[in-house]
């Protein structure tokens, strides 16, 4: 399929760069490379390039050095096929992971129905749980997610999700009964999202909700015909993706029965200001009696877009900010996460960072980050305090 996805990609562009504007004729739009055909159906082509590089300082758990790196982060191309106030797919495969990421099929229900009722969508997608794991892609502030939403969030599943919005509040609410596309993480899944939003107009947005999810992984057989239950791991790296290490790490707890996900969270913008911030937490309990396992982390993350322009909100979630001078958009960040994974007999560990980061968007299609962040991390009787300078060069469209 990800051949398929990449020869469409390339058709696109060509038929792009070849067809005409003609009466009667698909219409094109310079960039991003999208044809409007008869009747308003559009065929539109997405990416996101991203390349990082890491310097480490300092080293890891008993002096495991840390060791500096570069490399692509994700490379991301999709095609979207949409009819405005109807439908829209899109399907998108990560070149890097090799992994397909949201392909999905999401329908207006006022077109369906005569009212709007919502939007409903099925496919692969993300969860409804929080708002750095629900952040696009290409419009993340910082480089990497938070500790807790890195060993929390469940990732992307297949099933149906229903959205609806109002002035003053979001709703969102999902069952996902299907593995991955990759065949990994069977099971069921109910999930939901509510949000309050008193002020929400452009630069101007308070956004006050909860989330909450419910899984039941269900036990496979191998290909000796052995029955392998359930488990799960919770673990985090250093908000840098460009090492394998990780300091917090509860190991393979096996036997599990059902993982319940909480969520609270909040964003403020004002101009060029922003705060946000999670709290995150599970509970594993386990089957034949074994001991249940709590774990819970948050973050708090503030913004000044130092040229003026405000960070970006649709949907429940943030976008990047749309650059108003020649020489694009300046932002300047800092954000503080932790996480806790001691907890009933495991010692997993804790650890809290600082981030500090910086943000250019050239323009709406490249924007370059740079972020260093300092760790402080415990588990057991070892401590770790290493620090990262990282850097990304980003394209989207």
């Amino acid at each position: 399929m990800k051949y398929i996805l990449s020869s469409l990609a390339l058709s696109l562009l060509a038929v792009h760069a070849g067809a005409r504007a003609d009466d009667g004729e698909a219409k094109l739009a310079a960039w991003p490379p999208k044809i409007t055909f008869a009747g308003g159906t559009e065929l539109s082509l997405g990416g996101n390039l991203q390349y990082d590089a890491a310097t480490f300082s300092g080293e890891g758990y008993a002096g495991v050095a840390l060791e500096d790196d570069d490399a692509w982060r994700r490379q991301e191309i999709g095609l979207t096929l949409r009819r405005k106030g109807v439908y829209d797919f899109g399907a998108t495969f990560d070149f890097q992971a090799k992994t397909w990421s949201d392909v999905a099929l999401r329908l207006e229900t006022k077109a369906l129905f005569g009212r709007d009722a919502g939007k409903l969508r099925i496919g692969q997608m993300k969860l409804p749980l929080g708002f750095e794991g629900n952040t696009g892609t290409r419009h993340v502030s910082m480089m990497e997610p938070s500790l807790p939403t890195q060993a929390f969030y469940q990732g992307r599943r297949s099933g149906i999700d229903w959205a609806f919005e109002r002035e003053r509040y979001i709703a969102n609410v999902g069952y996902f009964f299907e593995s991955d596309l990759q065949g990994n993480n069977k099971g069921d899944t109910a999930a939901f999202r509510l949000a309050w939003t008193p002020r929400k107009a452009a630069g101007d947005v308070l956004h006050l909700g909860i989330a909450a999810a419910q899984e039941r992984p269900d036990s496979e057989v191998n290909g000796l015909g052995v029955t392998v239950h359930p488990s799960v791991r919770w673990r985090a790296k250093p908000e840098a993706t460009l090492t394998p290490y990780r300091f917090v790490d509860s190991g393979t707890l096996s036997r599990v029965d059902r993982i319940d996900r909480t969520g609270l969270e909040a964003l403020w913008i004002r101009g060029p200001w922003s705060l946000q911030g999670e709290y995150l937490r599970q509970k594993t309990t386990r089957e034949l009696g074994l001991p249940s396992y709590s774990a819970d982390g948050g973050y708090v993350l503030a913004s000044w877009l130092v040229t003026g322009e405000s960070r970006g909100y649709s949907g429940g979630n943030v976008t990047n900010p749309k650059p108003k001078g020649h020489y694009g958009a300046v932002e300047l960040l800092a954000r503080y996460s932790r996480i806790d994974l001691d907890s009933d007999g495991i010692a997993g560990g804790r650890e809290h960072n600082w981030t500090l980061g910086a943000n250019w968007y050239i323009t709406p299609y490249f924007k370059f980050q740079a972020n260093y962040v300092k760790s402080d991390a415990t588990r057991g009787a070892l401590s770790a305090d290493p620090s990262v300078f990282q850097l990304r060069a980003q394209m989207h469209f």
